[in-house]
């Protein structure tokens, strides 16, 4: 269709924006994000709506917070094989709708996209539904499951890392696409989703980018009293998952292999652009780069995600076309997932189910003065909690909300002032001077999610209880 752009997404898994160049770390190099944000306009405050990978990655397929999809876990779905998705949207407004890689979806389902790379794209698990709930007393831990994590913490080459081999797979298959189509292969515009698995875990680099960082990485900044700080879940989560902070080398090299492997995903993505250049797709295709959401790497004595502080709730995204919006912007509000997949259907002249979540960026893109809500909205109800929690991030403030656990444990909350403690360790939330401004956010937290989290808590635990989803018929992998 004349005038409509290509779309091109690129989301990698558990990528810390801290970690890169376009959101100013000094030491991490990476050209080809810092060239595409040179010629585009980077966000500063974009969350993930949830810091799991299948919950966040359902949500950006379906448009809609976790809670109101029933993504709880890495072990869901969508309620139906046919949800209302953005590719099928999309593909109504004329585009083909093309998945390469990642999006971690049940092996039956692909929810309207044509699948380019079924063979290791990591599409290809049975979602049960089941899943559970920490005591919140508990001293119980999975030593087992650290020690099996650190051992894939080390220098190795492609043939070494199932992330690296595979997202070699990816990009080799994201570039025959574009070539194809450069070549005069399909007359409707693309909506391509490029999925990648790094920098997340297994951290395995080839030794010239390990070379890059090694004895440069800062370790975590963790004051004398961290543990005290932290909220129950945070400190349920570091016991579930078996993690020794008293590990300092092994920090150290888990922090220098993250960096490492982030600057080898620079790479593979600068193939794609290369690519997308060398077709003459380049000038009419809209890219955008995010992340599923970021990592810990040992901040807050924590490693992976599963949390809603900064490093790990927190995604890069960078949209570029130079077509239409001037590069080398920068946005400051908040925004997310949700107002990402508005923004794709609105440049895609898209249809928009009534009871998506978000608003389109588009206005702001165009205008940098454009009134925007400044406001994020985050939820975790994944493995190794006692509660599931909520996050509503705007201006400066976050503020968190942990379910009730049992009859005496929770509700938990927290506040912080991200200007004046950008570490997040100052929990303001038993001041009492601050007890308004936190009535306000809950307020604004429940009618942004259309009910209060202990709801959606308590159908979490139902389906729990239930032992996960019903059987079903076997779906057909394009569905």
């Amino acid at each position: 269709m004349p005038g409509k752009p290509n779309v091109l997404v690129i989301m990698s898994d558990e990528h810390d924006p801290a970690v890169s160049g376009p959101y100013g770390d000094p030491l991490c190099r990476t050209p080809h994000l810092d060239e595409l944000a040179a010629g585009g306009v980077t966000f500063e405050n974009c969350y993930t709506t949830s810091p799991l990978c299948v919950p966040a990655r359902l949500s950006f397929t379906a448009g809609k917070y976790v809670s109101r999809i029933g993504a709880w876990s890495n072990s869901c779905r969508l309620p139906t094989a046919d949800y209302p998705s953005i590719a099928r949207i999309m593909t109504a407004a004329g585009y083909d709708s093309v998945l390469v890689g990642k999006q971690h979806y049940d092996k039956s389902r692909r929810y309207g996209f044509t699948d380019c790379c079924p063979q290791g794209g990591g599409n290809d698990t049975v979602k049960t539904g089941r899943g559970g709930r920490r005591d919140p007393e508990s001293k119980t831990g999975n030593l087992g499951m650290w020690q099996e994590r650190i051992a894939e913490f080390f220098v190795g080459d492609e043939s070494e890392s199932r992330i690296m081999s595979r997202d070699v797979m990816r990009t080799e298959a994201a570039c025959r696409f574009l070539r194809e189509r450069g070549e005069g292969g399909g007359d409707r515009p693309f909506f391509l989703f490029l999925g990648y698995i790094s920098p997340h875990f297994p951290l395995v680099a080839p030794r010239r980018y390990h070379e890059m960082y090694r004895d440069k990485v800062p370790m975590p900044d963790l004051p004398d009293d961290w543990w005290d700080r932290l909220a129950t879940n945070t400190r349920q989560q570091i016991i579930g998952f078996g993690v020794d902070t008293r590990d300092r080398e092994i920090v150290k090299l888990g922090r220098e292999l993250y960096w490492a492997l982030t600057s080898w995903m620079d790479t593979e993505i600068g193939k794609v652009l290369a690519t997308l250049r060398q077709t003459g797709l380049g000038d009419d295709t809209v890219v955008v780069y995010t992340s599923d959401h970021g990592e810990n790497k040992g901040d807050h004595g924590m490693w992976w995600k599963n949390c809603v502080y900064e490093h790990a709730a927190r995604i890069p995204l960078i949209v570029n076309y130079p077509e239409r919006w001037a590069g080398s912007q920068r946005r400051t509000g908040a925004c997310s997932l949700v107002d990402l997949v508005k923004t794709i259907a609105e440049v895609g002249g898209a249809e928009v189910p009534e009871d998506w979540d978000g608003d389109s960026l588009v206005p702001w893109l165009d205008d940098e003065a454009h009134e925007w809500k400044d406001l994020a909205v985050s939820e975790y109800y994944g493995h190794n909690v006692s509660s599931g929690l909520a996050m509503l991030r705007t201006g400066p403030w976050k503020y968190v909300y942990h379910t009730r656990m049992n009859d005496k444990h929770g509700p938990e909350r927290e506040l912080f002032n991200l200007e004046d403690d950008p570490g997040e360790w100052n929990n303001l939330a038993g001041d009492p001077d601050q007890a308004s401004r936190m009535e306000g956010m809950h307020a604004r937290l429940v009618a942004e999610l259309g009910r209060d989290p202990e709801e959606a808590e308590l159908e979490c635990r139902a389906l729990h209880a239930a032992g996960g989803y019903a059987p079903e018929p076997a779906q057909a992998a394009a569905g």
